[in-house]
């Protein structure tokens, strides 16, 4: 049965947590302390495991939060399947403030952040990533759109900005010339941790405004502008949680079909097991326990 992981991210992380009970869990990891305690309940009739990415009183930000860490002590309580989600910026006209996507591919142009697990010696790994998130999960997401009153969009391009500052103009002009439809600052690495990690990993992204490509109107203050954008991020964040409502439904009670996501590692990894030690394989922990315990072909 499925363990599901919910990340929630800028206004998610605050409903989910207000929705979600049971018992919190503090995990430490070989990559440092998660963004915070995670609560391991039963929602919908479904175990999961709900993070809230920026902490519990949204204290990193998206440059600063222990993406590792997360995954890791996810993984470490069992968790299978990620949902996240997270609050962006449209770049196309078509998808609109309070719309939800499904993205299906993402561009990464962070570069503060720690973008793998493998970045020492003892281990090299390559993991597949031609397409970033999982096409199972994203499946049973979209599967539930009659769920929300509001426009899901199936795929979409999330470019993942490093931030924390917005985009200037010429950026979001640029985002979009490279075919971009969301911006974004928390994508990644976490989807890339996800599937090094052999995690069926899907993001419900809840665009918020038109970023600065669209021309904001000029007899409209900031502070009003602030206040819309809050306002979107409201009304979907309901409909995010409906979302994921009907598609913990849909699966309680049910084995889900194996995926490839849960065994990305098996052509992965380069390095001959005979070559691995002990440190490598402490290390690593539970990222390398079904992988070491699966017979050499």
């Amino acid at each position: 049965m499925a363990i599901v992981g919910l990340i929630g991210g800028t206004g998610l992380g605050q409903a989910l947590a207000a929705e979600v009970k049971g018992k919190a869990h503090d995990v430490e990891t070989p990559f440092g302390k998660p963004s915070g305690a995670i609560t391991r309940g039963t929602w919908e009739g479904v175990e999961i495991a709900f993070l809230p990415r920026h902490g519990p009183q949204h204290t990193f930000s998206p440059s600063c939060v222990p993406y590792r860490a997360n995954i890791y002590a996810l993984k470490s309580l069992g968790v299978t399947h990620i949902i996240a989600s997270g609050a962006t910026g449209s770049l196309r006209e078509e998808v609109r403030p309070r719309d939800l996507v499904i993205p299906d591919q993402v561009i990464d142009r962070t570069f503060r952040r720690s973008p793998t697990y493998f970045d020492e010696p003892g281990i090299a790994a390559h993991v597949e990533f031609h397409q970033p998130f999982c096409s199972n999960l994203r499946k049973g997401l979209l599967d539930c759109c009659g769920a929300v009153e509001t426009t899901v969009h199936d795929g979409g391009t999330y470019v993942c900005m490093e931030g924390p500052a917005f985009s200037t103009v010429a950026e979001s002009r640029m985002h979009r010339s490279w075919g971009g439809d969301l911006i974004g600052m928390t994508c990644m690495p976490e989807a890339k941790l996800a599937r090094e990690a052999e995690m069926c990993y899907a993001l419900v992204s809840l665009p918020t405004d038109y970023d600065c490509w669209r021309p904001h109107d000029p007899s409209v203050d900031q502070r009003a502008l602030l206040a819309e954008i809050i306002h979107n991020v409201e009304e979907s964040t309901a409909q995010c949680v409906k979302l994921i409502r009907a598609a913990l439904r849909n699966v309680a009670g049910k084995t889900l079909p194996p995926c490839s996501c849960h065994t990305a590692l098996d052509l992965a990894v380069w390095t001959r097991r005979d070559a691995l030690t002990p440190a490598v394989t402490d290390r690593y922990g539970v990222l390398l326990k079904r992988f070491l315990g699966t017979p050499r072909r």
